[in-house]
Parts: structure tokens; sequence; C-alpha cells
């Protein structure tokens, strides 16, 4: 969607999704109409009282509309309410948001029939479209399949949503670090250094990287230079001196980096100032190895923190967990089973493997916990391990943020390449979001670890399936 560039008038017909998605969308489309129809207050109606994460979004979309229309007679809401300015240009003129009953609309108009909501929606902008000829009606919805429909039934606009998108390909996406080609010192002339303590730090003139963002890794082709970016300047970046073999040498609860982008990563993680870790990347790539092992290196080793708090998103026990038996815990354990995994890995050579996990989960102090019980908490000192997070929404994923209080270190994994959500995509998805938000943030990393290493059957997988 973004900002429009023409000053053609538009209706967008909203969905339903989209206001699940995000609930103030309809504030989203500047001077142009919003139609809602009159089959989306009811979706919303028997959604906002159910027992689920998505009725609390049904109700602020309800609540939100309501604070719009609740002085609006119902021959002005049928005319439309005009919607509050997001503009600083005063002289913008405003859309207006119009509530149109579609059960009043032949259902032969769309040439679906008209017993399912979806096809009711679809009915009005194929309706609407008839009735304004001149006026570019689009449906704007975040279901793929609906989409398809629409143009099939004759309407000729049809988009998803995507004010919220940052980027347009995820090829775009921040990988958190470059790799120059060649040796990166042999296209550096002028550099100042400065050693403070153990950390050495040069300034280089920033034509020679490009680009940078704060926690930035720097790597070359020849195996000798690695550096972050803690600062920049218009003209100049300040790197810390991180030194391949160094990064290479790294040790967590016994665990080595395979590989360079496994060693950034444990930089990352072992880091107490990095309040946030992103770590993205394909299955195999040890994503959730190194965050379970640089955890129990800070909780248990070094004692900075208290406890290990993991929890991820269970798509089919989203909003509730209760039919399983047992504690909050044993009904986690089926969907965290690549914890236990990565534990058992760390322990393999262990007299007892299955002892020994669980004694390191009780010495660890780690806590299996459903997302849907995250809110409303606040959890301080601890490190919280959200596995799987391609697949929460940017607002699923803020719930979470904001639980973590002083002390906290929150580390955030995924593979965009696995998405289960039915409404998301790769470039929609609440980690793609927290990558590119968290850029400038000074107490966050990201690292994409780059390279399969479970196995020669996983890597070939990955790549040729």
């Amino acid at each position: 969607m973004g900002k429009m560039q023409t000053d053609e008038k538009k209706m967008y017909v909203l969905d339903t999704n989209v206001l699940l998605h995000e609930p103030l969308a309809f504030l989203s489309f500047e001077e142009h109409d919003v139609i809602i129809p009159m089959t989306v207050l009811e979706e919303l109606d028997h959604i906002k009282d159910r027992k689920k994460d998505v009725s609390r979004d049904a109700r602020v979309a309800i609540r939100s509309l309501e604070g719009i229309l609740h002085n609006a007679t119902p021959e002005q809401m049928i005319d439309g309410v005009a919607l509050p300015s997001t503009s600083v240009d005063t002289r913008a003129q405003n859309g207006k948001l119009i509530i149109v009953n579609d059960h009043l609309f032949a259902e032969e108009i769309s040439g679906l029939p008209g017993n399912e909501n979806d096809h009711r929606i679809i009915n009005s902008a194929v309706h609407l479209q008839n009735q304004h000829p001149d006026v570019k009606v689009v449906l704007v919805t975040k279901d793929i399949n609906m989409r398809l429909k629409a143009k099939g039934a004759g309407l000729k606009f049809v988009e998803d949503y995507r004010t919220d998108q940052l980027i347009d390909d995820i090829s775009l996406l921040s990988s958190g670090y470059k790799k120059f080609s060649g040796d990166f010192w042999q296209t550096v002339g002028q550099c100042k250094s400065d050693q403070d303590g153990r950390e050495l730090h040069h300034t280089v003139t920033k034509d020679l990287i490009g680009e940078v963002f704060i926690n930035e890794y720097l790597i070359d082709e020849t195996g000798h230079f690695a550096a972050r970016v803690e600062s920049f300047t218009d003209t100049d970046v300040t790197l810390l001196d991180l030194g391949h073999e160094r990064l290479m040498s790294r040790m967590a609860w016994g665990v080595r980096p395979k590989n360079i982008y496994q060693a950034m990563a444990m930089n990352a993680l072992l880091d107490t100032h990095m309040d946030l870790v992103i770590l993205t990347g394909p299955a195999g790539c040890g994503k959730t190895l190194l965050a379970l092992a640089c955890a129990l290196e800070l909780v248990i080793e070094q004692g900075i923190y208290d406890k290990v708090i993991v929890t991820r998103n269970t798509p089919e026990i989203a909003e509730s967990i209760g039919y399983l038996p047992g504690t909050e815990e044993e009904k986690m354990a089926p969907w965290l089973a690549a914890i236990t995994d990565s534990l058992e890995v760390l322990h393999k050579s262990d007299q007892n493997p299955v002892s020994s996990r669980n004694y390191i989960m009780e010495k660890a102090n780690i806590q299996f916990k459903s997302v849907n019980f995250m809110r409303g908490r606040s959890i301080q000192n601890a490190i919280v391990i959200l596995d799987e997070s391609q697949n929460l929404t940017a607002a699923q994923l803020k719930t979470i943020i904001t639980r973590c209080g002083e002390g906290t270190k929150l580390i955030c994994s995924g593979n965009l390449a696995q998405i289960d959500s039915n409404y998301l995509t790769p470039v929609t998805s609440g980690l793609t979001y927290l990558v590119e938000r968290f850029k400038n943030f000074e107490g966050s990393a990201t690292v994409n670890l780059n390279g399969v290493v479970r196995s020669r059957l996983a890597a070939f997988a990955e790549e040729n399936l």
C-alpha cells in the first residue's frame, strides 16, 4: 500500500484479516475512502469473544471503528464519516469511512455463491466497482486465495495489505554482516587505531565500507579480518577489531563455532551488552544449539543471568494448551523438542545424557512457557529464547519484547523459509520486521547463519530440494 503518489480517488474495501493483522489499518489510506462491509463487522463480532490472542485485535479494531462512528447517524455511516488526518499537511483532504450493508446486494453480481463470508466481501467490491465506474475500487486482503477468487469474479484491483512491509524482497533483508572481497586491509589507506585495554578500535573512512548500521559485522575473503561496527558518522566508521582466529576460538558450554557465521553469532550471544540477538538462517545452521549453549554458559558458568525461559509460537494450540495433560512445561514439551534435542547433543558424551539433561534443566532453571501467557509479565535478569519466531506477527513480537525487564537478554531465532502462518510471508513476518526495525538499536545484533552444519544430508536437502 504505502504512500500514494497520485491524486486519483480510490475506494479500499477491507477484508477482516487486514483488521486482525493491524486493527488500525483503516487509518492508513490517507485521502482515499475506506469501505467496511457489514460481513466484516459480523466476523469481528464472532472473533472478539473467543479465548484467543487474535480476539484482542478484533476488540481493538471494533473499539477504534466505534470511536470514529459513535456520533454518526445511520445516513452518515452509509454516506461516509471523515477519517482523522494522519498527515502533517493540514490542507490534505481526508478520506471517509463507509459501512456498507452487503447483505442487500444481489448474490449473482460476482458470480460467487453468497453464503460464504469471503464471497460476500468480494460481492461488495464488485458491486461498488459497477456502481462507481470512474473510481478505482480496490479489495485489500491478506488471503491469497481470496485475491485469486476476486480477480476471477471480475474485480480489477486486488492488493495485499503492505503498509507495515519494510522491504519489497526478502533478498534485501539485512544479514547482519558485510563480506568484502579480497583483503580488507589492502583497500584501507590511512587508519586511526586506538587500544583500550584488551580492545582495539580502528577508525576508517565510510566510503570504504558504504552504508552500515550499528553492531554490523565485517569480514573478508582472506579469513583473517573480522570486526564489528561500534559507531559511525557521515564520514567515518569506528570498528571493534574482533580477529578471525579469536572469534573461531570462542567456546560456550563446550561448543565451538564451525564457521565464521556461527562465530559472529556466538560473539553477539555472549556479549552482555546485547539485549537482543536475532538469528536467522536455514534449518540445520545451528541457531537453537548456539542460543542454548551460550545461555547455559551465561547462566551456569558465569552466573550473569538467573534463568532461561524458552518459548515459541504453537500454531495448533496458539491460544489454549489446556487439552494436553500435565503442567505448562509438560504441555509445551512437544513443541519445544528442539531445545531438549539440543540439550542431549550438548551432553551426548556424558555417561548418562538423560540425567545430565534433567540436571542442567534444573540447574539453569530452564522454563518452558507458552507465548499466550507472556502478556502481562515482567521478566527480570533472564535469558529468553524465542524459537521459530518467523511465525509471529510484529504485534506478537512486540508483546514479548516489552515483557523484558532490566538485565534480560532476548534471543529470537527463525527460518523465513519455513513459515506456517496462513497470513504471513517472508516479507511480512514479524521476524523480518524485527530485523529491519532494530538495525540501528545499539543494544541489538543480527546474524544470518549462512551454511547448514547439521549433516551433509541436511545440507544437500537444503540446497537441492
